[in-house]
């Protein structure tokens, strides 16, 4: 069976780049984003509204299908919920199948739990999410440390809904990974030649 990792985190923890660093390491393949590509293409969905979905946002500000700009019906919204995420889980099962990789997000631990995954969930303080945002973000946003505090509380607390859903776990539970990593004062690229070491055959 494949070596498979999943990559669990909250917001402004840099979670994304430890696994796609990780990746690198290993010489293994990575997917994030490639993963909503794909569902895009299988459901003629488009991307932005895929992503809405995935990422928790509210499923009315976006077309729905590609070229179109329709919105739907409470129970249509619910319906195109589950296909994406049975689409998802699907893909994910696909790419697990393929080759050892590092999946990021998107309740793969739990979708590829028969895969007994290495399950990695990154945290960190929220001072240290907040400098992690203001590095990465466009030049022209002006959010106030309040703002900003506020944005990545909601998106966390949009994740812990979206996984406790799907899964019938508490997301972020140290009971349900192999390792928690607090990134809090951390260089990631400083800690990931470590943690791969983990991963070396013996």
């Amino acid at each position: 069976m494949n070596k498979i990792i999943t990559i669990g985190r909250e917001f402004g923890s840099g979670g994304r780049e430890f696994g796609r660093r990780l990746s690198e390491e290993l010489g293994i393949a990575y997917y994030d984003q490639e993963i909503i590509t794909e569902i895009s293409k299988r459901t003629s969905l488009s991307e932005q509204y895929v992503e809405s979905i995935v990422e928790h946002q509210s499923s009315f500000s976006f077309p729905i299908h590609i070229g179109r700009s329709f919105y739907p019906s409470v129970n249509l919204a619910f319906e195109q919920s589950m296909t994406v995420y049975q689409e998802q889980a699907r893909i994910i099962s696909e790419m697990a199948a393929r080759s050892n990789c590092v999946i990021v997000g998107r309740c793969a631990d739990y979708i590829l739990k028969d895969y007994k995954p290495f399950r990695i969930f990154v945290y960190a303080d929220m001072e240290s999410k907040m400098k992690r945002c203001r590095e990465k973000a466009p030049a022209d946003e002006k959010l106030t440390d309040k703002e900003l505090k506020q944005q990545i509380t909601a998106i966390d607390k949009r994740r812990a809904k979206y996984y406790e859903f799907y899964t019938g776990h508490s997301w972020g539970d140290k009971l349900n990974f192999d390792l928690c990593i607090n990134t809090t004062q951390t260089v990631i690229k400083e800690i990931v030649p470590a943690i791969a070491k983990l991963f070396e055959k013996s």
